[in-house]
C-alpha cells in the first residue's frame, strides 16, 4: 500500500507540476459536447464489469453517496482511479479536466493536487493514496439527458450535474487537505492559500463593530452542512450582512466566492457568480474563533440567498501539530441540480 501510494504521488507530481503563486488560466478549450465524447470514450476503455460500476442510476440515493472520508468504495460508488490500466486513468482524467474549471490551483488544478496531497500522505501512513479516488456517472452521459459526474474520496467531492448538455449545478463540493503544504522535486504545493487568504481578507477588512456583529455565539467541530447532511441549513441567517459592507469589502467577498465556485467550467462558473453578485446585499458573513484562520476551530462562512461557502480548521490526523482544511460550497437551490428535494 505504501508503494502505491508513492507510486501515485509521484505520478499526480509529475502531471501536476505547477507552480500556484497566481491565478491564472491553463489551457483548456473543452465543449460540453467534449465533455460528452471524453466520458464516452473513458467508458469504451472499460471492460463489462467496470462499466456496469462506473454508470449508475441518477437517483438521490446515488447522488447524495459522498463524503470526506478515506473509505474507497466501502462508502462510495463508481470506480477506484487505482484500478484503471494507464489509458483508462487517462481517459478519466480527460473527462474531469473537460468538465472542470481551467484556473490555476482552481477547478480541475485543484482537484489534482488534493489527490497529489493524499499520494503524499500515503508516504507516512497506510490507507491514504491518490489511488483511493473514484469517477462515477449517475445516469448516462449525454447532450439531451440529465446526469452527474462524480469525483470523489478523502477531502474531495466533486459534484458537476448536466442538463441538455450544459451543466445546472455545481455542488456539492467538499475540498479538505492535509497538510496545508508539501514540496515534492522542487515545486511547493498550496492548492487552499488562496481560499484561505481571501476569507482572512475580508475578516481583516472588517472594523471591530463589523466583526463583533459577524462573530457566531458558538462554533463547530466540523463543517455545519457537510456529508449526509444535505438541505440542513440554518433557518435563520447569522452574521453581518454584506449589504452593510462598502463596494471593495462586497467585492472581496465575491472574489472569496470564486475560489469554490470555479470547480466548474469557465462559463458555468461566470453566471453562477453574476448570479451570487446579484444577491450580495443579501448574503451573510459569520465566523467563530480568531480570524487569521489558524488554530483549531477557527470557522467561517459566506449564506445568501443562493451560496453557501463554509471553512474550518481541524486537527491535524496524520501531522496532529498542526490544522488541516476542511471546506465545502453548497447551493441552497442549485446543490445536484436542483433536481432532488431536502427538508431540515
Amino acid at each position: 500500500m505504501k508503494n502505491l501510494s508513492t507510486i501515485f504521488c509521484i505520478l499526480f507530481v509529475l502531471l501536476f507540476s505547477i507552480n500556484s503563486k497566481s491565478v491564472t488560466k491553463i489551457n483548456n478549450t473543452f465543449t460540453p459536447g467534449q465533455v460528452v465524447n471524453a466520458a464516452n470514450t473513458f467508458i469504451k476503455s472499460l471492460n463489462a464489469d467496470q462499466q456496469k460500476a462506473v454508470v449508475v442510476d441518477y437517483v438521490r440515493e446515488n447522488a447524495t453517496k459522498w463524503t470526506n472520508l478515506p473509505c474507497g468504495l466501502q462508502c462510495r460508488l463508481g470506480l477506484l482511479l487505482g484500478s484503471l490500466t494507464d489509458t483508462q486513468l487517462q481517459n478519466a482524467k480527460a473527462v474531469v479536466k473537460a468538465a472542470m474549471g481551467t484556473q490555476v490551483s482552481r477547478g480541475y488544478d485543484q482537484a489534482m493536487q488534493i489527490l497529489a496531497a493524499d499520494g503524499f500522505l500515503g508516504t507516512s501512513r497506510n490507507g491514504y493514496s491518490a489511488g483511493n479516488y473514484i469517477i462515477a456517472f449517475l445516469g448516462k452521459p449525454s447532450l439531451t439527458g440529465k446526469w452527474q459526474l462524480q469525483l470523489g474520496g478523502h477531502h474531495l467531492a466533486v459534484n458537476l450535474t448536466f442538463d441538455q448538455g450544459k451543466v445546472i449545478g455545481a455542488s456539492p463540493l467538499f475540498i479538505g487537505l492535509e497538510p496545508k503544504t508539501w514540496t515534492a522535486d522542487g515545486v511547493t504545493y498550496t492548492p487552499l492559500k488562496a481560499n484561505h487568504d481571501l476569507l482572512t481578507g475580508i475578516l481583516a477588512s472588517l472594523n471591530t463593530e463589523q466583526l463583533e456583529n459577524a462573530k457566531l455565539n458558538n462554533g463547530f467541530s466540523d463543517i455545519l452542512v457537510g456529508p449526509g447532511a444535505d438541505g440542513k441549513f440554518p433557518t435563520t441567517k447569522s452574521g453581518l450582512r454584506v449589504g452593510s459592507l462598502n463596494k471593495q469589502q462586497k467585492a472581496m467577498v465575491v472574489d472569496a466566492m470564486k475560489a469554490w465556485v470555479q470547480i466548474a467550467d469557465d462559463a458555468t462558473a461566470k453566471k453562477l457568480i453574476a448570479t451570487y453578485t446579484t444577491e450580495i446585499d443579501n448574503t451573510y458573513i459569520a465566523y467563530f474563533g480568531g480570524t487569521a484562520l489558524t488554530n483549531k476551530g477557527d470557522y467561517i462562512r459566506i449564506d445568501g440567498p443562493s451560496v453557501w461557502i463554509e471553512f474550518i480548521c481541524q486537527p491535524g490526523a496524520v501531522f496532529p501539530a498542526e490544522v488541516h482544511y476542511h471546506t465545502l460550497y453548497r447551493d441552497h437551490t442549485r446543490d445536484y441540480g436542483g433536481g432532488f428535494s431536502f427538508f431540515n
